[in-house]
């Protein structure tokens, strides 16, 4: 194997259509070579959330265009890269078509190898593209699909040590802000309204504070905040801000709580790692104040707190292209291009399933 590698990299998970070309050296450090990101946002926020259906056609119509004008900006061609990533799941499985398909033609068009990445461990080996970081360490995954708390011990090599038992946290903040009248995506706006508002007006439950167990639950929060939104009926525009403050106040402590047992269990479990780190992803890591929450907890407890470029911390091509980058220089095999996508796709295959299985898999 080439002692530096160059790979093209797919991502159509969800609502965004992303191409990346990165390039690994010999020392293992990564760099982005050319990558570009085309949101949906536009043709899913009159529906309030993602319609799988417009997801998967607007990768069709825009993939084929990104991929080129990736590998424009990157000053490549195909026969330049080494191999293909593209995401294999877990994610929209119309989405997931789109892009795994896309990838294993380029691969059988060019000889290239194939390899069907994780969406989660791209999250998971993005700090070690940006920040170089050694194993093992920990990672919270906060998006719209998950909430996670996962040790990440190598390449392929994922303990999960806690997750939701029922809503993820960006799923907690879409409903929030519908529940309220913002809109879509939720985050973002529940964000902005929170900056005016009284985080102590409202004292909402921090579900599993204080417990021993490491996993997380946000569904009764959510509840909590339409019956408070129903108790002050007509909400006033200071209300709603007051709301927002309070409902990420209550999130933000939960996390202190959850992810500061996680730290000290870590601490236990590798007294010998020298600067031990906790890495965020996940489009809900943009939040400030829950950056910012971690950040103190990390440094209390003398951790490193990693947070990627808020770019390379929602979905993107240039974690997929790493992902598989990280996978040739660790020796794994590439995909058969019979791979198949999968809409449920665990990092940690041993964990226990809290939300269940379907014909798909589990779920978490």
């Amino acid at each position: 194997m080439s002692s530096h590698l160059t790979i093209l990299g797919i991502e159509t998970s969800c609502d965004e259509t992303a191409a990346a070309v990165v390039a690994r050296d010999a020392e293992g450090r990564g760099e982005i070579l050319g990558e570009v990101v085309l949101s949906q946002l536009e043709e899913h926020s009159a529906y309030g959330g993602v319609v799988p259906e417009i997801a998967a056609r607007a990768h069709v119509e825009a993939l084929d265009s990104l991929i080129s004008e990736a590998l424009l900006r990157a000053g490549r061609s195909l026969d330049d890269v080494d191999a293909i990533a593209a995401t294999s799941g877990p994610g929209l499985i119309g989405g997931l078509i789109v892009g795994l398909m896309t990838g294993k033609a380029i691969a059988r068009a060019t000889g290239k190898p194939l390899y069907a990445v994780n969406h989660l461990e791209g999250h998971a080996l993005t700090a070690r593209l940006t920040d170089g970081l050694s194993f093992p360490y920990l990672m919270l995954l906060v998006s719209g699909g998950h909430t996670q708390l996962v040790l990440v011990r190598g390449v392929d090599d994922y303990e999960r040590w806690g997750t939701t038992i029922d809503d993820a946290l960006g799923e907690a903040f879409d409903k929030t802000a519908k529940l309220l009248g913002l809109p879509y995506p939720g985050g973002p706006a529940v964000e902005r309204m929170a900056k005016t508002g009284n985080p102590e007006r409202f004292t909402f439950p921090r579900p599993l504070v204080g417990e021993a167990r490491l996993d997380f639950s946000f569904s009764g929060l959510k509840t909590a905040v339409r019956q408070a939104a129903q108790s002050i009926e007509p909400v006033t525009e200071q209300d709603i801000a007051d709301i927002c403050a309070s409902f990420q106040r209550a999130v933000s402590r939960t996390l202190k709580d959850r992810i500061g047992r996680g730290l000290e269990r870590f601490r236990t479990l590798f007294p010998d790692v020298e600067t031990p780190a906790l890495v965020v992803a996940g489009g809900v890591a943009a939040n400030a104040e829950l950056r910012a929450t971690l950040q103190t907890l990390c440094d209390k407890q003398k951790f490193r707190f990693i947070a990627p470029p808020l770019a390379l911390c929602t979905d993107n091509a240039s974690m997929i292209a790493w992902a598989g980058l990280e996978r040739m220089a660790a020796g794994f095999a590439p995909d058969d291009l019979a791979v198949a996508p999968r809409s449920r796709w665990p990092l940690d295959r041993e964990a226990a399933t809290i939300l269940g299985s379907g014909k798909r898999g589990a779920k978490a």
